[in-house]
């Protein structure tokens, strides 16, 4: 398959290796991997915002950049992203842009995925061939259980992970907090969200939380450093990525970065 691949706008300019790694693997069970350089955001900021009207030129940008009937599918890592691509992009174009990119916004957000649910549904795989010896346990974000329900695909793929420790993670459907502006509109109620999430993922034991979204990770990872709970925020992908051969090792900082702390 011919995959685009959206890098969403947090992964471009803050975590890059999520990206980077979301390739690696595509192009290891032999797809090839496009990317359009000039994709954007996705317009989800705004729309929560209440911005509708001025997402609109992203949404255009958007299915710009991936309308190229040559692609078979588009995948995001990230489910807040492929969410809003899905949930919003059309109706976008329908109220305020016109009825050509009303088409294409329909002919692209339908051939958008997220990463698990590319692995599992379209590339037919659960075992990518991935080796992470460590403890781990997952975080289900809220725009992929709730609004993607994509279920226990990226589960059943840590599973697959050969010498993974997976551990289940206590009160894992509860929102870590972030939502986006909600996290700075309602500052005071997402860091009590965060901070029950993190003490959560400490009491697993884990010596990693993963997600398929950055921006959750940002959120907990950031808590986890304040608390000094020595957990690392790793994106799914990440973990995908690293084999017995070729052990992930991220070039750029993780999710606890020094301005979160």
């Amino acid at each position: 398959m011919r995959v685009g691949l959206f890098a969403t706008c947090i992964g471009d300019v803050m975590f890059p290796d999520a990206v980077k790694a979301t390739a690696l693997v595509i192009s290891r069970l032999g797809h090839e991997v496009v990317f359009p350089t000039e994709q954007s955001c996705c317009g989800q900021m705004h729309v929560n915002t209440g911005y509708q009207r001025e997402a609109v030129p992203l949404v255009r940008t958007y299915t710009d950049a991936f309308a190229d009937p040559a692609l078979d599918c588009v995948v995001i890592p990230s489910g807040s992203c492929t969410a809003a691509v899905r949930e919003h992009h059309v109706r976008l174009a329908e109220r305020y842009g016109d009825p050509a990119l009303a088409d294409g916004a329909r002919r692209v957000s339908t051939k958008s995925y997220d990463l698990a649910e590319f692995l599992i549904d379209l590339a037919g795989v659960e075992d990518v061939g991935a080796f992470f010896p460590h403890r781990v346990t997952y975080h289900a974000s809220c725009h992929s259980l709730r609004f993607l329900r994509v279920g226990d695909r990226p589960y059943r793929l840590l599973q697959a992970v050969a010498d993974i420790d997976l551990v289940p993670l206590p009160n894992r459907e509860e929102c870590c907090g972030f939502g986006g502006t909600f996290s700075l509109k309602n500052a005071e109620t997402s860091a009590a969200m965060v901070a029950d999430k993190a003490r959560h993922v400490s009491e697993t034991a884990a010596e990693y939380v993963t997600a398929g979204d950055a921006s959750c990770l940002m959120n907990i990872g950031g808590a986890l450093a304040r608390q000094r709970a020595g957990v690392r925020a790793l994106h799914l992908a990440e973990i995908l990525a690293s084999t017995r051969a070729h052990p992930w090792s991220p070039t750029s900082a993780a999710y606890t970065k020094e301005f979160m702390l």
